[in-house]
This record gives C-alpha cells, structure tokens and sequence, in this order.
C-alpha cells in the first residue's frame, strides 16, 4: 500500500473527473484524463505548485479548508469526503499514534452477544477489523454455513472470498463483492498496521492476483454511507437471496463492527423465514 494516500487520492479524482462534469470546456489535444491540475487548482483556489506537492506526498498536512475547496471542486460525494479526509490524516502521520499494533479484538462484550440474541433470526455477525468471524446469530449460520462461510476453526470474510471456490457460485457479483471487501478492510486497518501487513502477505500467496491486485490499488471508499450496501448471494436451499446490509460499530467494541442482513424484496423475506422456520412476513423486506 502506498504511504502517500492522500497524494493517490487526489490524482484518481481528478483524472476521474472531465472538464464537462464542472463547468469546464473539453477544449482539444489533452493528454491527461480528466482535469489537467491547472485546472483543478484554479476551481479550488490553490496554486499549481502547491497541488502538484499534494499529489507526489511532498506536502502532507493540508488545512481543512483547502480538503473542502478540492472535494467541492471534484465533486466528492459524502463517502468520498470521508475518505478524502481520512487520506489525508493517513499521510500527515495523524493516526501513527492509534493503537493499530494491538491484536484484532477477539472477545466479545457480554452486552453484544446478548444484541446478537436479541436480533435472532435475523442474519447478523460480529467482525473485527480483518473480517474474522466472532459472534454470530443462528441466522447468519443458516445463511452462510451451507456457501461454506463458517467452515474451519476460524471463519473470515476476506479470506473465505479470495479463497474458497465455492465463494464464486455463492456471489454473482464477485467482483464487486471482492472491490467492497477490500475497501472495508483497508478503511477499517491503517497502512502500518503489522496484523493488516501479515494477513495480506498470506491471501498473497495463497489467493494470488486477484488479491494481491486490489490491495496494490489506490484505496478507495468502503461503500454507500452508514455502511449500508446491497448484495446478492445465491443460497443452496433458497436460491438467490437480496440482501441489505447495515454495518453498526458497537461503543467500545474495539474495532468490530455488526453486520445485519435485511431482505431487500419480499422473495427474499419469504425465503430468510423459510430458512428460520417462521411464518411468513416474520422478516419484512426493507423498501425506500
């Protein structure tokens, strides 16, 4: 990963962005994809010179006001503001500080396992900050123990992806899939995490170029916000399964998070109460 992520950031959004896209005219013979920097620094009201040190990590404690005129003038959604200022705190050496060398949190508080009892039938499971499965709802087991998910001493989202076989049947969308799973773990980890560093020299090795290519690629926002994404997986004994999913950060969980499945449709809502025993409509589908 490169030390030098809010330089990266910067120069994908602006070679993301056409001149079309803020206000500019496209004009003839342009070499560079996107906006040139001229032109960015001129729509965020900065010099050249100092842009071009944002983008090669020569000046890595830009104020709060110039990461606002930049995400104004690129357009940045709120994700990608988030992750724009989270970039920026990565390269200024803010969070060098944090307690990233401790070991991913195993245990888990008395008062989220009585949560996860609470959400039953719901699929919900409790992660740390590699994907390591923790705690889980007998939900989630009826939904992720027939793909293979719960196999082994230790289950973990990533690694289940990468490599196990059976994670492309289970999710049309493997790619996305995979891009989103490694955008949480990136944004969850930070750069000089030693436990970050080891479990992805393992999935290196062992799961290879589909891997080792999204880790080497410019970080990018972990999702919709809030956590909340949709995503398909096709179930041995239902079929295909829409899913919502809600990402909570427990207070004082150290690092994990919660992971709630929801039907997107009522299909799936039938399907999810099928797979618990209960009557239908027991899990109603989320809409809006």
């Amino acid at each position: 990963m490169s030390d030098n992520e809010l330089g990266t950031f910067l120069r994908t959004c602006r070679e993301s962005v056409t001149p079309a896209e803020v206000g500019l005219p496209e004009g003839v013979r342009r070499r560079t994809p996107g906006l040139r920097r001229a032109e960015l620094a001129t729509l965020a009201g900065v010099s050249v010179e100092y842009l071009t040190r944002l983008e090669q990590g020569r000046d890595r404690h830009p104020s709060p006001q110039v990461l606002t005129a930049l995400a104004d003038a690129l357009r940045l959604s709120s994700d990608e503001r988030f992750h724009l200022l989270r970039a920026a705190k990565l390269s200024g050496g803010d969070f060098l500080a944090c307690p990233g060398a401790a070991p991913p949190a195993r245990s888990v508080r008395p008062t989220v396992r009585a949560l996860l009892n609470r959400l039953d039938p719901a699929p919900a499971v409790l992660l740390n900050r590699l994907g390591d499965v923790l705690a889980f709802t007998g939900g989630y087991e009826r939904l992720a123990g027939p793909i293979g998910l719960l196999d082994g001493r230790s289950p973990n989202v990533v690694r289940y992806l990468f490599t196990d076989v059976r994670a492309r049947t289970a999710y049309p969308d493997w790619d996305r899939v995979a891009d989103e799973r490694i955008a949480v773990l990136r944004a969850e980890c930070f750069p000089a995490d030693p436990y970050l560093a080891g479990f992805a020299k393992e999935l290196t090795v062992v799961a290879g170029a589909p891997f080792a290519t999204r880790m080497a690629a410019p970080a990018t926002p972990p999702g919709p916000a809030g956590g909340m994404g949709a995503e398909r997986l096709v179930h041995p004994e239902t079929g295909e399964l829409r899913l919502v999913r809600e990402v909570l950060e427990p207070s004082g969980a150290n690092g994990q998070r919660l992971v709630v499945y929801l039907p997107a449709d009522d299909a799936t809502s039938t399907a999810l109460d099928r797979l618990a025993g209960r009557a239908p409509g027991a899990l109603r589908a989320v809409t809006g």
